[in-house]
């Protein structure tokens, strides 16, 4: 709040004014001595209720006790932080550090860094908190982000009811239990049942020996996510509601940021993923295991590349005949001809129409590379271009097309799919 200078006295008060003040305060001075000489018993009014308050230190001193159990693996701990009459969340700051200790975080911190508001009447207000973390042997550097912080001012102290929601980033791991599927070059985390994890897990296992088959020199762990629905994958990203309706799976920073040096994770959602036939989950899964070995989360590869690249790996070996992997494109293609040009970078759109039909086109002209020109060209101008150099110029030093030959011959392969 502002502070301005006194305003100037107002002069000029009539004598009457100054007479009547007087008056008035002789009356008051008058009601207070009857108040107080009158036989009735005196009772002085009940106070209001006083409104708990924030009460950022004491928040911080519990934040601090929560980062030691989860760093000590101490359940009964960080049970003792909640709050004393609620049970429920006794055990989910127990199973918060049980999910710590399956997933060996480390470098977990809190930082206190403001509040959303006064508490409510029963003392339970939210607050947001920086937080750090990383799963050691997968991660090499630590995610961080601003998360929600459930507080309740608990007599002397501040108790901890939980964490995640209120439109702040909500980490899958510290939003609830989860199941750990471990290996040493994957780690999945579901928040699910524990045969929803054994599928995960398979899937995850699957992709890495399929995307090394393509890209032998990947070694790092891949690390895959499943949030409990795609409102809570929305949620683990801090992305807008219906961003990811139409997506099985995304490939991108474990903290919702945009920094380059986040550690990056495959998030899926489970309520496409979940629709998928056996075949189309593998797939999904390997397309973004590609992208997690190549490094394309933050890549300024045109998309018809990046995308098709990866369904190029992912679908390399599988045994599908091209009308069905190719379903989408050549239905359009029927209905109105094959693209005039390969699919730009509004055609990807997480709500655009036909999604599937453009990823679909993208992996043709990736095939196409491959089949006319060898698998090592292809690899080499996906490198060129992620490294930045000029897609025209590394499409002609690396497979010998030009723009237009590759759309020509691209069109007429669509074409002849489409007769």
């Amino acid at each position: 709040m502002s502070v301005t200078p006194d305003q100037p006295r107002k002069a000029g008060r009539p004598l009457w004014w100054v007479a009547g003040l007087s008056l008035c305060l002789l009356v008051a001075s008058g009601l207070l001595a009857w108040s107080l000489t009158d036989d009735d018993t005196y009772v002085a009014p009940s106070p209001h209720a006083a409104r708990p308050s924030v009460e950022p230190m004491l928040a911080t001193t519990t934040l601090a006790a929560f980062e030691t159990a989860v760093r000590e693996r101490d359940q009964d701990a960080a049970r003792a932080l909640a709050p004393e009459d609620d049970p429920a969340a006794a055990d989910a700051l127990a199973a918060l550090v049980a999910n710590a200790d399956h997933l060996d975080v480390g470098d977990f911190s809190l930082r206190y860094v403001d509040d959303d508001g006064a508490p409510t009447s029963d003392g339970a207000w939210d607050a947001a908190v920086d937080a750090t973390w990383r799963f050691r042997g997968f991660d090499t550097v630590s995610g961080r982000a601003e998360v929600d912080a459930h507080l309740v001012d608990d007599g002397d102290r501040v108790a901890l009811a939980g964490f995640g929601g209120g439109g702040r980033v909500s980490p899958v791991w510290l939003s609830g239990p989860v199941q750990v599927r471990r290996t040493p070059s994957t780690l999945v985390v579901v928040a699910g049942s524990s045969d929803a994890a054994d599928r995960y897990a398979a899937r995850a296992e699957a992709a890495v020996p399929v995307v090394r088959r393509v890209l032998p020199t990947w070694r790092r762990g891949l690390v895959v996510e499943v949030p409990a629905s795609v409102d809570a994958l929305e949620a683990a990203l801090g992305a807008d509601q219906g961003d990811y309706d139409q997506i099985a799976a995304v490939t991108t920073s474990a903290d919702g940021s945009t920094a380059p040096s986040s550690p990056v994770h495959v998030f899926v959602n489970p309520d496409v993923f979940g629709s998928l036939r056996p075949t189309g989950a593998q797939v999904v899964m390997s397309h973004e295991a590609t992208h997690v070995a190549t490094g394309a989360w933050d890549s300024t590869t045109p998309l018809w590349l990046l995308e098709g690249f990866a369904d190029y790996v992912a679908l390399r070996d599988v045994d599908l005949p091209v009308d069905r992997s190719a379903a989408q494109i050549i239905a359009a293609v029927r209905r109105g001809g094959a693209p005039r040009h390969l699919p730009d970078e509004s055609a990807f759109g997480a709500r655009t129409p036909r999604l599937g039909a453009t990823y679909e086109s993208a992996w043709l002209a990736c095939r196409l590379i491959a089949q006319e020109r060898g698998e090592p060209a292809l690899v080499g101008f996906y490198r060129a271009v992620d490294r930045g150099r000029p897609l025209a110029d590394a499409l002609r030093s690396e497979t010998g097309f030009t723009v237009p030959e590759l759309t020509a011959d691209w069109r007429s392969e669509l074409q002849g799919l489409a007769s």
